[in-house]
């Protein structure tokens, strides 16, 4: 038979599988995080006719005569490029700006995907719309993200006092300032106390005076002497069993922080302890930090995303449901959080599909013609057999 009848057929099946690679293309053209397909084509065998030969006295060298056997599949790619991201205003929707891939779990097996469109089951674990659950990373170990919207913040009782900034050692008169901060007694409830900071008659020494308005009582000042020692607690007056009397309660006190440097006075007063609260609201920033509000005004970190990086992205294996594994050929994956040699998280946003429809449409047509083309090649042959057939009647 003739060999051009077999490129034929060998151009047709490629060509049919570029079809079935623009078609799953333009199937997928909204489909979150997707990375579109691409198939490239190589030559196959050739059979030799003659060889080369060198030049020789007044000879000259003669090139290989070599016919070609058709053509076969080179590779099927997948494109990583960068999809445009969309606005949602759902804070669980989350796309990733630049390299890495949400990391999920199911059991012991590890999945990687750049849909970020996730929800919460009923245990308040985040999860994608096929219930693989999302990982977090922290320490080098990778952990399930639980978000429960009823948690709980216990109270804690204030144990430390910090002052911290500059105390100038050339304040002169009635410089002072004065600000507020929240104490938390043994039993959970909140104090408000007034914190003066004024200097001394003594030069370069300042009186710190902490007074409770709600009792109308204050504490001895305590002095920061900054040649002759610094001092380590404070006692405050505080209504600790809520019957309008005051209980001397001391703390620890941190003034490591404070300088005595000419200029104006920055020293700020801060003190560890909060109430009770329950969980309000919850948000995930861009280097995906999930932080949770809570009633008392504390904004705890529940945990940070985990993204993964691969020597050769390309070579991950499609696992379906917008899913990746790693493959021999990807590499080991490289676990980090965002922004650290990773992309940022775009919250309350999804990455569309890399898909660009004009250009899957100018392929279509390519392939289309390069199939007829090769049916073209196939007719012709069999014309030609034709011909041979008809030479005996």
């Amino acid at each position: 038979m003739l060999r051009s009848m077999y490129s034929g057929i060998s151009g047709l099946k490629n060509f049919q599988t570029k079809l079935d690679v623009i078609g799953n293309n333009i199937a997928n053209v909204n489909t979150y995080g997707f990375k579109k397909g691409r198939v490239t084509f190589k030559d196959t065998m050739n059979q030799t006719m003659a060889g080369a030969t060198a030049a020789q006295g007044n000879m000259g060298g003669k090139n290989p005569m070599q016919v070609g056997l058709g053509a076969t599949l080179s590779s099927i790619d997948t494109i990583d490029t960068q999809g445009s991201l969309q606005t949602t205003g759902r804070s669980l929707d989350l796309a990733i700006n630049g390299d890495g891939y949400f990391v999920v779990a199911q059991g012991e097996s590890l999945f990687y995907t750049r849909a970020g469109n996730f929800y919460l089951d009923d245990e308040g674990t985040l999860v994608t719309a096929d219930g693989y659950k999302v990982q977090s990373y922290q320490n080098g170990v990778l952990n399930d993200i639980m978000i429960n919207v009823n948690a709980a913040l216990p109270a804690r009782q204030t144990t430390e006092i910090v002052l911290a900034g500059n105390l100038p050692n050339d304040a002169v008169g009635t410089q002072s300032i004065s600000q507020q901060i929240k104490i938390i007694d043994s039993l959970g409830q909140s104090h408000t106390i007034d914190v003066e900071i004024a200097p001394n008659a003594t030069q370069g020494d300042w009186d710190i005076t902490f007074t409770n308005n709600q009792l109308g009582s204050s504490s001895t000042p305590t002095t920061v002497r900054f040649q002759a020692g610094d001092p380590t607690t404070v006692t405050i007056p505080l209504d600790t069993n809520n019957d309008g009397n005051a209980e001397s309660v001391t703390f620890a006190l941190d003034i490591s922080g404070l300088t005595n440097n000419p200029g104006s006075i920055t020293a700020m007063a801060t003190a560890d302890g909060n109430t009770a609260g329950a969980l309000e609201s919850y948000n995930i920033g861009g280097y995906g930090e999930i932080n949770g509000v809570y009633s008392n005004g504390l904004v705890v970190n529940l945990g940070q995303l985990a993204l993964a990086k691969f020597s050769n992205p390309s070579g991950l294996e499609k696992a379906g449901n917008n899913l990746y594994r790693e493959s021999v050929n990807s590499g080991r994956p490289n676990n980090g959080v965002p922004g650290e040699g990773f992309g940022s998280i775009a919250s309350s946003s999804l990455e569309m599909s890399n898909v660009d429809l004009s250009e899957e449409f100018t392929e279509m047509i390519v392939a289309q013609r390069g199939f007829q083309a090769n049916t073209r090649i196939i007719t012709t042959s069999d014309e030609i057999l034709q011909e041979l057939v008809n030479l005996k009647r």
